[in-house]
């Protein structure tokens, strides 16, 4: 694999409203550990869409991972206005994710629900796979595009599940 999408659910979603929070630090660690393993196979590229939690925590993993590997990271934003009426905090965050090696916005702004459609197929036909936080069960606007990614052939995606963030957690009790 040499694209990789990063994909998952919001800090919202996740109830995480303090970046101090325990919980970030396990989904860091699962998130080492498999981009570790993706970029020992070769891997080039690992794109974000922007997105706050999962996304935010993968692309300061991935920054931080650029000192001992070799790839780039981009950050395709789904509209130019992206993010343009977050607090200043959420600002700094967005400032982050521009601040990488390719940037580039789908649509200027917002016109119908077909764009988000039309975004999707595009990420989908720009990477080779996705590594994902999400649970079916658990279901977000999420299962838009992990649905099309499962029909998607030959596309490969990898779930980080919440079964997986619960065994790290125990391996750091454990430790």
């Amino acid at each position: 694999m040499k694209t990789l999408l990063i994909t998952g659910y919001t800090a919202f979603d996740l109830g995480i409203f303090d970046e101090k929070d325990i919980k970030i630090s396990i989904i860091k660690k699962a998130l080492k550990l498999r981009l570790e393993a993706y970029l020992d196979n070769g891997l080039n590229w690992v794109i974000f869409t922007g997105s706050l939690g999962f996304e935010y925590w993968a692309l300061q993993v991935s920054k931080e991972l650029q000192k001992d590997y070799d790839f780039f990271i981009a950050s395709i934003f789904p509209f130019e206005t992206h993010g343009k009426n977050w607090n200043q905090a959420n600002q700094a965050k967005l400032q982050e994710f521009k601040n990488v090696d390719y940037v580039k916005y789908a649509y200027e702004s917002y016109e119908n629900p077909s764009q988000f459609c039309q975004y999707n197929d595009f990420l989908l036909e720009n990477s080779d796979g996705a590594l994902v936080l999400y649970d079916e069960e658990n279901e977000t606007k999420l299962r838009y595009i992990t649905n099309k990614m499962q029909k998607t052939p030959n596309y490969n995606m990898e779930w980080i599940r919440f079964e997986d963030l619960q065994e790290i957690c125990e391996e750091m009790n454990n430790m």
